[in-house]
């Protein structure tokens, strides 16, 4: 096991390049076993939830692996059935979109339920309906394997009860090749969303509507391969604008859609930073005392959950008062023992916390509890006084490309250590 030490007090300075987005990527991959072709994804993030995603495929029959630092070639071709039979389904949340890309192609799928971070109660209620909805029966049984199954897969209109990116996605790669129209209402809006709906196009599906609560599939008889480029991760772009704010610093984030940033840049302004943007880049600097704000979490376009952490600790970091509203998410604060850790001053629920800043966080040995507050408790790191240790670190490598490197190029005193050493 590994762990990041960190030497807190430097300012960040310099360019930082970003990704392709993780959310996208992992909603992609699975994508490509509804065309028996080949596709290329560009702009892949080298991350370990990719790595899981190139192992299942391959499980099942495909051709998967990179190609260069950034783009996979995959090929399923030879994929006849979508039943993962041992617990790599496990390993992360996205694995359930395995169900709706084999019910769409095959009409069956099966897989343990999946796992991921550690966030409170994540169920797939909104995914089981939009597949009954379809035609398709769905069984989880007692040791948690699901399966769906369907004759035939008829469109229908699927109002979703709560805004849920993952059912929206789950509902278009299962209705690509359903008869007639699907329509699903109050569909989720999230720009990775739009971006698994563009590949699909890309590939011969027939979707409208995507960046809108109402999305419309008209199905298709055949899909075929594709050359398609992943959009930039806009949570990875956040977590650096947030780190940029911590260490009051004044950093270039390069390759980015600045539209999706907007949640964002409307708070950390709100702040007080200075934000410059230039086409497919911006300009995050300090230029005085920053005030709190509050938070609250929201479904896109409002204040991302991935970024709620980040931004505690930026705020925990700020004297004064703010609270964080978690409004996505069941339980997403329990990193804030972490922080208080390093004497950071927050008193928290599941739902909600009350911070109120302190300029003297301390460096401690600190575990990350989930991907999200792996970062947070880096740029924890960085703005603490004395040598921070972040263990747990395998969340974070699930999410983030070389995080230590890209803050290292940006002045941070970090590294990656084996326990032993």
């Amino acid at each position: 096991m590994s762990k990041f030490v960190i030497e807190g007090s430097t300012k960040l300075k310099g360019k930082v390049n970003i990704g392709g987005f993780k959310n996208a990527a992992v909603a992609i991959i699975p994508a490509t076993i509804l065309c028996p072709g080949k596709c290329i994804i560009e702009n892949v993030p080298k991350i370990q939830d990719v790595n899981v995603f190139l192992e299942i495929l391959r499980e099942l029959g495909a051709e998967a692996d990179y190609i260069d630092d950034t783009s996979l070639y995959v090929d399923a071709t030879n994929v006849n059935k979508c039943y993962l039979e041992n617990g790599l389904s496990k390993k992360m949340r996205a694995s359930y979109y395995l169900l709706g890309a084999g019910l769409g192609r095959f009409k069956s799928a099966s897989c343990l339920m999946p796992g991921g971070c550690d966030i409170g109660e994540r169920p797939i209620d909104q995914h089981i309906k939009g597949f009954e909805a379809l035609g398709a029966t769905v069984d989880i049984t007692h040791e948690g394997r699901v399966h769906v199954l369907a004759d035939k897969l008829v469109g229908a209109k699927i109002y979703l009860d709560v805004v849920s990116v993952g059912a929206t996605i789950n509902i278009m790669l299962a209705a690509v090749y359903a008869e007639g129209k699907t329509i699903i209402e109050n569909a989720a809006k999230e720009p990775h969303i739009v971006d698994t709906a563009n590949f699909l196009n890309s590939m011969g599906a027939d979707i409208k509507g995507a960046g809108t609560d109402v999305i419309r599939i008209n199905g298709v008889k055949e899909l075929t391969g594709c050359t398609y480029r992943v959009i930039p991760d806009q949570i990875e772009a956040g977590t650096y604008m947030i780190a940029a704010a911590a260490t009051k610093g004044d950093i270039i984030i390069d390759d980015i859609i600045p539209k999706h940033m907007e949640p964002i840049t409307a708070k950390l302004k709100e702040m007080g930073m200075g934000i410059e943007e230039y086409g497919d880049s911006m300009r995050v600097y300090y230029e005085h005392e920053l005030v709190p704000v509050n938070i609250q979490t929201l479904p896109y376009p409002g204040f991302p959950t991935d970024l709620q952490q980040p931004m505690t600790v930026l705020l925990s970091s700020l004297c004064g008062e703010s609270t964080v509203v978690e409004g996505v998410s069941e339980d997403r604060f329990k990193y804030v023992e972490e922080l208080k850790k390093m004497g950071a001053c927050i008193e928290f629920t599941k739902k909600q916390a009350k911070i109120n800043g302190t300029k003297n966080l301390k460096g401690t040995v600190v575990q990350a509890t989930d991907l999200r507050a792996g970062a947070a408790l880096i740029i924890a790191g960085l703005i603490a006084n004395g040598l921070t240790e972040v263990t747990n670190i395998q969340h974070i490598d699930r999410g983030y490309e070389h995080i230590e490197n890209k803050f290292m190029n940006l002045g941070a005193k970090i590294k990656r250590v084996k326990d032993e050493e």
